[in-house]
């Protein structure tokens, strides 16, 4: 059991181990971004909502039913809920009863309500599709930045390799009295320089990490090893393909921001049809089943002895202006004959058991005009969404020819900057030639050194930024990211 234990322990570890040394790429990083980020989480507890409401609404069409008991003590002069007598006692009464209605008819308000809600329901769903593309739009971005800041790290890097190294050279130089001291000093000042250069650029990769990571919801503080693959290695298409107009017609078709305009203006028209029934009659159906229980002490039962008359108050016109006193016998209690009991639950339950069924109909006459208010709401409701929709998918058609336009300038800029990278590369092997032979100053190399360091940051930008404007162009065409 012990060696069991063991080996299960060494399994788990040897698993934890390698799923700790796992390197996220750009793939995982979106996915696991559209799976925990905060603001997609939210958003899909809003269409929950929306998935609840629309539940609601569907269970609205069945009758509804309730059932209500009660009890209670009574004491002194009350009324007897089964006989409706007034008694003076102390009793213990009860009561059940079950009551249902339903709607009949209503000019098909519940029936437009429930559409309403199901295409809320859809627009809630493809607002959270935009969410979760957003999300993978800028998780993309962020893993970029972070291949980029790293590009220009080990760019720098170099940099300062190629300082040191020439700077220990120059040393050798200028204690054997070939070069004058100058000519090191400005090789350790421009190896500060890079240094400074590196320290900043290590510090834009770092930056980098934690911005990919809060679109993550990754803490802060938690390893993050990811791949760092060459940027050319990341799938882009054609610009041939991604011509402007093209792009336009299949982001409104698929993109989830204009697919959730159109149901959000279907459940505004099924809004406005409801409402409009509301306006009319409604009529239903309703039913209750209802019995009461009694229990109080027995009630003596007494005979009666008659003991005299006594007026009324009242007269009897005998005509002929005769008119007689009204008289009532008047009786006293005897000996007791009998007691009354009140009756077993079962049977008092039985014996008061009442029931009704009946139809109703509700005629909205007045009730501050909220009806037709509402109704007039949800017209202009129509109206706004209508003009949402059209600016959106102006914004869209901008947004997408803009993306084109940048698209082209980044890639004229990558193809400037590439050749900008020669050009200073070419320079910077003369200027190693000349400087060798005592043709050129120790200032002047450097010089050249600097040209080209700048032009490689610079083609690594233009080549990050070609990259990243092409994956905006896949994103408004809808089909998703190439990752």
């Amino acid at each position: 059991m012990r060696l069991f234990s063991k080996l299960l322990f060494v399994f788990i570890f040897i698993s934890v181990k390698i799923t700790a040394q796992e390197k996220w790429n750009l793939k995982t990083c979106v996915e696991f971004a559209i799976n925990n980020n905060i603001t997609v989480r939210q958003s899909q507890i809003q269409s929950q909502l929306s998935a609840l409401t629309f539940k609601q609404s569907k269970l609205s069409q069945y009758p509804n039913f309730s059932f209500g008991g009660s009890t209670a003590y009574n004491s002194g002069n009350n009324q007897d809920p089964t006989t409706f007598s007034r008694v003076t006692e102390n009793y213990l009464s009860a009561g059940m009863q079950l009551q249902s209605s339903a709607d009949i008819f209503n000019f098909f308000s519940k029936r437009n309500l429930i559409a309403a809600n199901q295409w809320s329901l859809m627009a809630a769903m493809a607002e959270v599709n935009k969410i979760k593309s957003d999300i993978a739009l800028s998780t993309a971005n962020a893993y970029l930045q972070i291949l980029l800041a790293n590009e220009q790290e080990k760019i720098v890097a170099v940099q300062v390799n190629q300082s040191q190294f020439q700077l220990n050279n120059t040393l050798k130089l200028v204690e054997a009295g070939s070069l004058p001291e100058l000519n090191a000093t400005q090789l350790e000042a421009q190896l500060a320089v890079d240094s400074g250069t590196l320290i900043s650029a290590k510090g834009n990769v770092a930056q980098a990490v934690l911005s990919l990571k809060l679109l993550m919801s990754i803490d802060a503080d938690k390893e993050f090893d990811y791949e760092t693959p060459p940027v050319e290695s990341i799938p882009i298409e054609s610009i041939a393909d991604l011509q402007p107009d093209f792009v336009y017609t299949q982001a409104i078709k698929n993109l989830p921001q204009q697919i959730g305009n159109e149901y959000k203006l279907k459940a505004a028209q099924k809004n406005k049809q409801s409402a409009k029934g509301s306006l009319y009659p409604s009529l239903g159906a309703f039913g209750n089943l209802s019995s009461n229980y009694l229990s109080f002490t027995k009630r003596p039962v007494y005979s009666k002895t008659f003991s005299k008359y006594e007026s009324t108050g009242l007269v009897a016109d005998a005509g002929n202006g005769i008119l007689y006193d009204v008289q009532s016998p008047v009786f006293n209690n005897g000996d007791i004959i009998g007691y009354i009991k009140p009756g077993s639950f079962n049977t008092q339950m039985n014996d008061n058991f009442r029931k009704s069924i009946g139809l109703s109909i509700s005629v909205p006459l007045f009730n501050s005009a909220s009806a037709k208010t509402y109704y007039e709401k949800s017209k202009l409701n129509i109206r706004s969404i209508e003009l949402q929709k059209e600016q959106d998918n102006q914004k869209l058609k901008q947004d997408i020819y803009q993306a084109y336009n940048a698209a082209m300038v980044a890639l004229q800029k990558f193809n400037a900057s590439t050749k900008s990278v020669e050009a200073n590369q070419k320079s910077y092997d003369f200027a190693i030639k000349r400087f060798n032979i005592g043709a050129l100053s120790m200032y002047d190399l450097i010089s050249s050194q600097n040209n080209l360091l700048r032009a490689k940051l610079e083609f690594s930008i233009n080549q990050f930024d070609y990259v990243f404007k092409m994956k905006v162009l896949e994103f408004y065409k809808g089909a998703g990211l190439k990752l």
